[in-house]
């Protein structure tokens, strides 16, 4: 297992590499604007050549990515082209506040989402059918439509909830809560859409093999034979599209954080991107990717140990 994980965390670091490499490339065509963007309309021919120098923008491509990575290596991570702040701290802080919203979103929707899968393939009838009703509207309605109405009535008609805006846990926490209740709800809905289906499907496969039927007729009550046996083999599939779905509400923060307004990992990601600030983008780029492969590895080795038959050695 241990040569598992070195294994998995090394691949992992290979990708980063790549990632980081291909996208400072694909930045590369952009050097010229960033550097005119910062000095202004009046900036002279001189004034540009000068600023992409004090960058060291006017070096082989290999030689930044190889400067950039070594300044990682030792934890200097550059700073901001337009802030000056060093770009560790801020894509730090700033995932905090994302994780804070997305870790509470992806619990509430995993307790949802398993109840309703379960309750669905063992119940059937009526449960089964308000199962796919939430799954299919999870599936129509996009977050940015289900974030608007829902700050529309919460926020502007009843004024129960904050319409934007965030408050750190330290600080206050029933602020806090207040604050990201709104975006929990609106990643929520989308996130039992794929959930609920994903443990419904999951669970109807187990009910049906054979194992279940030879528990029945041992006398094993139905609900061990669900809770205990059929749920633990269909936690599998469901691991899998939980790491997914963590990473797709990651992608869904960028949305959600820039209609509150929230000072988190996705509208930083959104506002340097469309500044084209180079270190900023490149620091986002290695978190989310180590972030990912991190995710991933967790929910292998939570899957071999759910199920010895996945576990890798």
């Amino acid at each position: 297992m241990t040569l598992y994980v070195v294994r998995r965390l090394a691949t992992g670091l290979v990708l980063a590499l790549l990632v980081t490499l291909i996208t400072f490339l694909l930045l590369s065509p952009s050097f010229d604007g960033v550097v005119r963007s910062i000095l202004g309309s009046a900036a002279t021919p001189e004034s540009v050549a000068a600023l992409k120098e004090r960058f060291g923008l006017d070096r082989p491509l290999l030689v930044q990515y190889g400067d950039w990575l070594g300044g990682v290596l030792q934890g200097d991570f550059g700073r901001s082209y337009f802030t000056s702040q060093e770009v560790a701290p801020a894509v730090a802080s700033r995932l905090s506040v994302t994780l804070s919203v997305v870790l509470v979103a992806l619990a509430v929707t995993v307790l949802i989402s398993v109840t309703l899968g379960v309750l669905a393939a063992w119940r059937g009838g009526g449960v089964d059918r308000a199962a796919q009703g939430v799954s299919l509207v999870g599936y129509l309605i996009p977050n940015l439509l289900i974030a608007i109405v829902l700050v529309y009535v919460f926020a502007i008609q009843l004024g129960w909830l904050p319409a934007t805006g965030y408050t750190p846990l330290s600080e206050n926490p029933g602020r806090w809560a207040t604050s990201i209740l709104i975006p929990v709800i609106a990643l929520v809905i989308a996130g039992i859409a794929n959930m609920a289906a994903q443990v419904r499907g999951s669970m109807i496969d187990e009910l049906r093999k054979d194992y279940v039927r030879t528990l029945r007729t041992r006398g094993i009550s139905t609900r061990s034979v669900v809770l205990r046996h059929a749920l633990r083999n269909a936690a599998g599939p469901a691991l899998t599209v939980m790491s997914l779905e963590f990473i797709s509400m990651l992608g869904g923060a960028l949305i959600i954080e820039n209609v509150f307004a929230l000072p988190g990992f996705g509208s930083y990601a959104f506002n340097s991107s469309l500044q084209g600030d180079i270190p900023v983008i490149m620091g986002i780029t290695l978190f989310t990717v180590l972030l990912v492969v991190c995710v991933n590895l967790v929910t292998d080795l939570v899957n071999g140990w759910l199920n010895p038959k996945a576990r890798v050695l």
